[in-house]
C-alpha cells in the first residue's frame, strides 16, 4: 500500500522546520514533499511526472498564504480548476487573521483554515489535531 505523503508549502525555514517537528513530536511519519513558494508546489502537483503517475500526488496539503511567485490563494485556484487535484484537502496554515483571507480560501475551495499559533504546543497541538483527521480519521478517494 502507498503511503499517504503530505505536502507542505511553505516559504520561511523557520515555520517549515516547526511544522515538520510539529509532525515529528505528533508520530505523523508520512513522508512530507516541502515546496517553498508556489510555483514549485504547482510544478510538482500539476506537472508531467504526476500525471503519469497520480499515486505521487499528496493526500494532503498544508498550504501557506504569502508564498513568493504564486501566491497561496492562486496555488488554491489552479489546484480546485484542475480534475486531477480538485479533490485533495487543502488546509490553509496562515499568520493571517485577515477575514478576507479567509472568506477568499473557502471560496477558492480550501477544506479548512488555521492560523498559525504563535507558541510551539499549541502549534503541535494543532498538528497533532489536522493530522488525526485528515490522515487517519477522513476518508479520501
Amino acid at each position: 500500500m502507498h503511503q499517504k505523503t503530505i505536502m507542505l508549502v511553505e516559504d520561511n525555514p523557520d515555520d517549515e522546520l516547526l511544522t515538520l517537528r510539529a509532525l515529528k513530536k505528533n508520530n505523523i511519519v508520512n513522508e512530507v514533499v516541502v515546496a517553498h513558494d508556489g510555483e514549485e508546489a504547482l510544478e510538482f502537483l500539476l506537472g508531467s511526472d504526476t500525471r503519469k503517475h497520480p499515486e505521487k500526488l499528496p493526500v494532503l496539503i498544508l498550504l501557506d498564504l504569502k508564498l513568493p511567485k504564486i501566491d497561496g490563494l492562486e496555488v488554491l485556484k489552479a489546484l480546485r480548476n484542475d480534475d486531477l487535484t480538485r479533490t485533495i484537502p487543502v488546509v490553509i496554515l496562515s499568520t493571517s487573521v485577515e477575514e478576507t483571507d479567509i472568506i477568499k480560501g473557502y471560496h477558492h475551495g480550501a477544506n479548512s483554515y488555521i492560523q498559525k499559533p504563535v507558541n510551539f504546543s499549541e502549534f503541535t497541538e494543532a498538528v497533532r489535531q489536522i493530522g488525526g483527521y485528515w490522515l487517519l480519521l477522513n476518508k479520501s478517494i
